[in-house]
């Protein structure tokens, strides 16, 4: 399958295609962060207890997190129009459905819908970029594009969903999603012209599928158990080994089957398989800008939580600079370097952000500098890396290939989570009593410490990314070797019910 718009990526219907994937990411990163902003009203309203309310949050993470691979693949095999289509219909009526919730378990029930059509949406965004513009500048400056409005919404969503909770109520948080899905649908019939090419072998690895959905699916639940069991209890180890169990019988059902779900060939390329490493490994520190300082700012310094997203600005402001900075750094030094600097100022920020939380914080003085540090070092670090993970696969898999990178993103991210909130909540110090604001602070400080360790680690890691890119391109005009970036998806795309424990110790 393949898009044709011209290779400089200005043919007429190039515009259709930045428009529709990117609304399409805002709307997947937004519905995260809207939805936590909202919980305590959602809990009062519906008179919701502690695990249901964690299940609001939990349904969404695992569907989403189980999905994805099968979302992508679907998109190469049946088109990424019609798909993307399906998944965004799903993601609106689930979206009409929670709103009008009547009880805990309808609630429930739409968020996990809501996270299957957001796991069929999300790797159609980016594949929608990577199957229409060739490899080179025109990509590079779409996936950019693509990765700062993502980014947008998941900072929006804090200040959309303090302000939609406060004037109208929790169920807005919800059903502000139906409009914008109508809006986006009609944007897509109109304007998005897509060729597919048919293959005449269109069969779904329903095999594969239903072993990497459960397998993957495991995993996140068991990191969410580690909220209120420990790692080494049979709570947290059962869906953990039993996840690594599914996956493996996956990668040996991909090994056989003619029409794998995801062709085991792909982690030959080693652009792809350095991208996803170390995407992964980034993403585990990299989710806790957004976490831990929306809980410092609420729980420490009192900041509502309308305050709290007019705070993040300027991190929105910096990630959006440092994705669209990115592109031309990309051609003039290349993506190692790139991937470097970027990790090496988000590691600067977080490690900054340590050490000056305290609980006589200010926004000047606490906030603003580390702030702009994490987030332009996440804006520079994302863009090669996804760049990186989408090189050198056929049109035709770029829809699996895009949900690999997700699901880096939202594993390593779920698991960075659950470790630096086990952090977070060691370090109070309470001993069982009610934490203080000192005692929370320090508890922060400490995850944004080891935050930074996980950061730099990425950063070890990019000698295994391909060498592509640099001033030979910009001497020459030669295009990058490779595409670029994905977004850090603001908070994690669902904190895990690990990273709700932080909320929980917070009081």
């Amino acid at each position: 399958m393949s898009s044709s718009p011209p290779s400089s990526g200005r043919g007429s219907g190039a515009w259709a295609v930045v428009l529709a994937s990117s609304i399409g990411q805002f709307l997947v990163v937004l519905d995260v962060s809207v939805v936590n902003v909202a919980l305590p009203s959602m809990r009062d309203g519906l008179s919701l207890s502690g695990s249901a309310l964690q299940w609001v949050v939990n349904a969404y993470a695992l569907t989403f997190a189980g999905f994805l691979l099968l979302g992508g693949r679907a998109a190469d095999l049946f088109g990424r129009k019609p798909v993307y289509l399906a998944g965004l219909g799903l993601f609106t009526a689930a979206s009409l459905a929670g709103g009008l919730a009547q009880d805990a378990e309808m609630l429930i029930v739409a968020r996990a819908v809501q996270g299957i059509g957001a796991a069929v949406l999300a790797p159609v965004t980016l594949s929608l970029l990577t199957s229409t513009f060739p490899e080179g500048p025109a990509r590079t400056r779409a996936i950019a594009t693509w990765a700062a409005v993502g980014t947008a919404g998941g900072a929006a969503g804090g200040l959309v969903g303090g302000l939609l909770t406060d004037l109208l109520s929790w169920r807005w948080v919800l059903l502000i999603n139906v409009p914008v899905g109508v809006l986006v649908v009609a944007v897509v019939v109109l304007g998005l012209r897509e060729r597919h090419e048919k293959t005449g072998r269109r069969g779904l690895d329903l095999p594969g599928a239903a072993l990497v959905t459960s397998g993957v699916a495991a995993l996140a639940y068991g990191i969410g158990r580690t909220e209120s069991h420990s790692w080494g209890s049979a709570q947290v180890l059962v869906p953990l080994v039993g996840g690594l169990l599914a996956l493996a019988a996956f990668v040996a059902v991909e090994a056989r089957t003619a029409e794998p779900l995801v062709p085991l060939r792909l982690f030959r390329l080693r652009a792809v398989a350095a991208g996803n490493v170390v995407t992964f490994v980034a993403m585990t520190g990299a989710f806790a800008m957004w976490y831990f300082l929306s809980l410092y700012m609420q729980n420490v310094l009192g900041y509502s939580a309308v305050r709290a997203g007019v705070s993040f600005l300027p991190h929105t402001a910096g990630v959006i600079v440092g994705s669209k900075a990115a592109p031309r750094l990309m051609a003039r030094f290349g993506i190692r370097a790139m991937v470097a600097v970027g990790g090496v100022v988000a590691t600067a920020g977080f490690g900054w952000q340590g050490l000056v939380l305290n609980a006589d914080g200010t926004f000047l003085g606490t906030i603003l500098g580390p702030g702009i540090l994490m987030a332009g070092g996440i804006g520079l670090l994302m863009t090669p890396l996804t760049d990186a993970a989408t090189t050198g696969a056929a049109a035709r898999e770029a829809g699996v290939v895009a949900g690999l990178v997700n699901t880096s993103r939202q594993i390593g991210g779920a698991l960075g989570l659950a470790v630096l909130g086990a952090v977070a909540v060691g370090a109070t110090a309470a001993q069982g009593a009610e934490p203080t604001e000192e005692q929370l602070a320090d508890g922060y400080a400490a995850a944004y410490l080891v935050a930074a360790a996980l950061t730099a680690a990425s950063v070890l890691l990019v000698g295994l990314l391909p060498r592509t890119g640099g001033t030979r391109q910009a001497r020459t005009g030669a295009p990058p070797e490779v595409p670029a970036e994905a977004p850090p998806e603001v908070p994690p795309e669902a904190p895990s019910a690990a990273a709700d424990a932080v909320i929980h110790t917070a009081g």
